[in-house]
């Protein structure tokens, strides 16, 4: 298998789609991920004890490489990797629920789009971090006047992140059954996140 690991250098030249400025912790940039040159980076993420729910905990590194090349190729689905000042913090994709298997398992609309994030191991953790990027992330999804609507399906075992959607703007909907997970659909429109900010910035 023939892949280079990607360089700061890399990353620095990579094509950036969103970018935000996080105060005093630098700038949030959005980059594509490159199946190839950062599956060292990917792979270590994803087979992480703390990544399980994210279903590749046993996966080799041409498993993780099949599964991104894959996605890839789609015009539907979207890896990235979320750099801060250049560091990648996390693996966030995006997708159109109505391309997707979830997108059978409620009423899925064309202004639908839905989101998955894996944050990087933290050598040290820092205050209010997730959901401040979760915001970022948000903002660089709505930034499509396209999309109306944002939808997520974590394992509905991972209680964690069903309490840290509670605990934001997401409104909690049913648990469905997709084929690899019961899941619980979350989900977020553009003007109930629209409200929540102007409560949150006055």
């Amino acid at each position: 298998m023939n892949t280079a690991p990607a360089t700061a250098k890399d990353l620095g030249l990579r094509t950036t789609v969103y970018t935000e400025d996080f105060g005093s912790r630098g700038t949030v940039r959005i980059v594509p991920l490159s199946p190839e040159t950062d599956l060292d980076l990917i792979h270590g993420w994803v087979t992480q004890d703390r990544a399980r729910f994210w279903g590749m905990t046993e996966y080799s590194r041409s498993d993780v490489l099949e599964v991104y090349r894959f996605l890839d190729s789609l015009e539907t689905h979207h890896a990235f990797l979320v750099l801060l000042d250049g560091e990648p913090v996390a693996l966030f994709q995006t997708y159109e629920p109505l391309h997707d298997p979830v997108g059978e398992a409620y009423p899925a609309r064309a202004e639908d789009i839905g989101m998955h994030l894996l944050l990087a191991p933290a050598a040290r953790p820092v205050p209010h971090f997730t959901p401040r990027l979760v915001t970022s992330l948000i903002n660089f999804m709505f930034s499509d006047p396209a999309i109306d609507r944002i939808v997520v399906e974590p394992d509905a075992r991972n209680e964690k992140a069903v309490r840290r959607l509670g605990a934001t703007c997401f409104k909690l909907g049913p648990k469905v059954q997709l084929a690899e997970k019961e899941a619980q659909l979350a989900f977020l429109t553009r003007e109930r996140f629209a409200r929540t900010e102007a409560l949150r910035t006055r």
